[in-house]
């Protein structure tokens, strides 16, 4: 345990090792000043505009400058990359101010006709940058790359382990569309969730580390944004499988099979700059005769976001972090528990793209480790992780 904690506290340490030397969020330690800071409007505009389809080509934006004034059009309707594409922006040494423009003037466009009219496009394959429906980070549930300590659980161990490996592969992403014109893509999301007794009480028959259990995951996310809005539709399997050295440690245990088949639907509204809110309800539709599930959940939450800054020696952004998620499902009889998370995240663009996250986790009502699902307990966690 002692070895495991060090070495979470390292990687801290060295992400944040000389902060001292920060401020406001800019990105000029990665561009040119000198070449570009008094360059003329024209050059300065058609190096913003490859800056920006470079990362965000295909949203089509046009950039419009005028004595160092820039002005975007064509900026997607999904709220979260249109900041994102302002901050990339604003960022950039040189830039006096940033507006929005609500179409192309008609004498910009005669400039620029075949630029303007180029065909936007209607879909891409594989989106990298960006998720339209983000991860929901106190969601004990949520696919992710984490490894961390976990301290207290009665029903896993006082001294734990716990593991995820997962990620979603966005397949295809299509661009403006139905009558609000937003974004809709489709993927797949696969991932596991493993606990571990580092300190097992005796009878040890298999010795060392116990594997308590595994649950593995396949999801289907169909996921719509646009302004401050998205919505995830999802059909998704989970199956839990006990470790062998717990099965060992306790012989005559009687295995179960708490497998289901569900489909939920969730929204998330961003209020602000700061604050997220989300709720959703499930229905499972299909569960093991050997450990029957009752049909409907409820879950919800809420995320904060603050102090961000710019760390210049290791050009990235950091920002503060707070979340909490509720459940209350029909199996556990309606009652509640709840998820909160607080830390510190890392990531190579504002806002947007795969993050490292080294956070705190408090949670309290039922385990959510296959057939313990039932049983309650109490327990902090200390994790590093990795993802949207």
């Amino acid at each position: 345990m002692g070895r495991l904690v060090l070495f979470l506290v390292g990687c801290a340490f060295s992400l944040c090792a000389e902060e001292m030397d920060i401020s406001g969020l800019t990105r000029s330690d990665t561009i040119p000043k000198e070449s570009i800071q008094q360059a003329p409007d024209p050059y300065f505009e058609g190096y913003l505009q490859a800056l920006v389809d470079m990362h965000f080509y295909e949203h089509k934006v046009v950039v419009l400058v005028k004595d160092h004034t820039v002005w975007l059009a064509n900026l997607p309707k999904n709220e979260l990359i249109e900041k994102s594409i302002i901050s990339f922006i604003k960022d950039v040494p040189g830039v006096q101010e940033v507006k929005k423009l609500n179409g192309v003037p008609p004498k910009e466009m005669e400039k620029r006709e075949k630029y303007v009219n180029r065909p936007k496009m209607t879909g891409i394959w594989f989106p990298q940058m960006t998720e339209l429906f983000l991860p929901l980070i106190a969601n004990p549930r949520q696919v992710i790359y984490s490894i961390g300590y976990r301290g207290g659980d009665r029903v896993c161990g006082k001294n734990a382990v716990q593991v995820s490996l997962g990620d979603d592969f966005p397949i295809f992403r299509w661009i403006s569309v139905l009558p609000w014109r937003g974004d809709l893509q489709i993927g797949i999301e696969a991932g596991i969730w493993s606990v571990f007794n580092i300190d097992p009480p005796p009878p040890n028959f298999a010795g060392g580390t116990e594997l308590i259990n595994t649950d593995f995951y396949v999801g289907l996310p169909l996921t719509y944004a646009v302004n401050q809005w998205a919505f995830r539709l999802r059909p998704y399997h989970i199956s839990s499988h006990l470790g062998d050295e717990f099965l060992e440690d306790h012989p005559g245990f009687k295995r179960l099979n708490p497998s289901f088949e569900a489909l939920d639907f969730f929204f998330s509204y961003q209020a602000t700059n700061i604050f997220r809110v989300y709720a959703g309800a499930g229905w499972i539709m299909h569960s093991d005769s050997s450990f029957p599930m009752k049909h409907y959940y409820l879950e919800y939450g809420s995320e904060a976001r603050f102090l961000g800054h710019k760390m210049y020696y290791h050009k990235l952004y950091g920002t503060f972090f707070a979340a909490v998620h509720f459940r209350t499902w029909q199996v556990l009889k309606d009652d509640f528990d709840v998820t909160c998370v607080a830390g510190y995240e890392w990531s190579k663009l504002q806002g947007v793209g795969r993050k490292i996250r080294l956070m705190g986790e408090f949670h309290h009502g039922f385990s959510l480790e296959g057939q313990f699902f039932k049983r309650r307990t109490t327990y902090g966690s200390f994790l590093l992780a990795y993802g949207f």
